[in-house]
């Protein structure tokens, strides 16, 4: 029996085994009958994380469905105003004129009397050169003048008293014919020894430069002690006139009828200058003509305005944006600029009704700064110009702040004042 306890058979084979045999089986054996424990465990945590997973987005649709989102917005209400059409345009400052004085005689200069930068008039003196060889020159004209004047009285008095023979016939005709024709042949002389003076008298003239216009003075180009001579190539002194002054600047052809159109009524557009930032006007003035024809490279036309110039904003060359006031919109209806929204090409804006808003297709008439002009809806719209990105037709809102703007006449105004000029 003691045999019998120790012996196991083997679930296979059904054959008995020793007894250290079967302690070693069993032990192999433990883990094995564990496992399904194991994973049980595993599968009711999987199925608990799917459970939880499955209802989170039931959670949020049922709390997205429990009501609609509100949007808190800014808004703004349409108004009546009056606001200008204008065309903006790039443009370059452009002297009415510029002078390059040049030396017409050869000379030493003897003096210079500007100083660089300044402002000057029309004759006031700038360079002088030396005068002496031409003050010679001149002197010596004049002395042959008058010999041939005197030739030419002496003629004339043999010629009275050859007159008063021939009428006598104390003369041959022939001598009084030689002298008549004498007396011609002195003043032919006399008329070339007039202009000799007068040719000395300029050149004499050009040994004293003078500002032929009112301007100011570029860099110092000559010193004292140089000499200079006529036909050179480098100019002695350069003046620009700044006041007034010019821009020109290019336009659409597009633009082109309407402002012909003011034109041919006679009416003076007014131009503002603006810096590269358009946001300081530098001066105002008046289109003064255009071009005869279209740019066919730009399709663009070249206008020109002028300007006065005092405070002496403008400056050759310089780069502005020009802004040519075309007409003044009356009574337009004006909404923030932020407030128009495009779908491709067309222009909307949303209505606020209610605690409600709604699309309302819009036609924008011009804009000037942040405000527009349209048509497509009255005064007194409210209109939302913030929060468009959680807006569309339908969208509960909430109006957080009513936005003040002005009308383009106040802004126009307002800008007057602060640089005290007028269109």
């Amino acid at each position: 029996m003691a045999q019998g306890e120790n012996e196991s058979i083997h679930e296979s084979t059904g054959e008995r085994a020793p007894a250290g045999q079967e302690a070693a089986q069993d032990t192999s054996l433990a883990p094995r009958r564990r496992k399904p424990w194991f994973l049980l465990v595993a599968l009711v945590l999987v199925a608990a994380i799917v459970v939880l997973i499955a209802r989170k987005p039931k959670d949020t649709q049922s709390s997205a469905t429990a009501g609609p989102q509100i949007a808190t917005i800014k808004a703004a209400t349409a108004h009546l105003g009056d606001i200008g059409y204008y065309v903006d345009a790039l443009g370059t400052v452009t002297p009415v004129a510029t002078v390059n004085l040049y030396s017409q005689v050869n000379g030493t200069v003897t003096d210079v009397h500007y100083t660089e930068g300044q402002m000057v008039h029309r004759g006031d003196p700038l360079i002088d050169i030396d005068p002496r060889p031409y003050e010679a020159q001149l002197e010596e004209a004049e002395g042959t003048l008058q010999h041939d004047r005197s030739v030419l009285a002496q003629a004339e008095m043999d010629l009275a008293r050859y007159d008063k023979a021939a009428t006598q016939q104390a003369i041959a005709q022939q001598t009084y014919d030689d002298q008549k024709l004498a007396v011609e042949q002195y003043r032919g002389t006399v008329r070339n020894d007039i202009g000799q003076v007068q040719a000395a008298q300029v050149q004499l003239s050009y040994c004293h430069l003078t500002s032929p216009i009112n301007g100011r003075i570029g860099l110092r180009l000559i010193d004292r002690g140089n000499t200079v001579f006529s036909g050179a190539s480098n100019p002695l002194v350069i003046i620009t006139q700044l006041q007034p002054v010019t821009v020109v600047f290019d336009v659409a052809e597009d633009n082109l009828g309407q402002v012909r159109d003011q034109i041919l009524h006679r009416k003076a557009l007014p131009v503002d200058a603006f810096d590269r930032s358009q946001e300081t006007k530098l001066a105002s003035g008046k289109l003064l003509t255009l071009d005869n024809q279209i740019d066919t490279t730009t399709g663009t036309v070249r206008f020109r305005a002028q300007f006065d110039n005092t405070g002496l904003t403008l400056y050759p060359n310089q780069f502005v944006n020009a802004r040519l006031l075309v007409k003044t919109l009356k009574n337009a209806v004006l909404v923030p600029s932020a407030a128009v929204q495009r779908n491709g090409t067309q222009a909307f804006v949303y209505v606020v009704t209610g605690n409600t808003v709604k699309i309302q297709a819009v036609t924008e008439l011009t804009t000037e700064g942040d405000v527009s002009a349209v048509t497509g809806i009255d005064a007194g719209t409210v209109v939302p110009v913030t929060g468009f990105d959680k807006l569309q037709s339908g969208s509960t809102v909430t109006i957080q702040s009513m936005q003040a703007f002005d009308s383009g006449q106040q802004r126009l105004e307002r800008t007057q004042d602060k640089s005290g000029s007028t269109l």
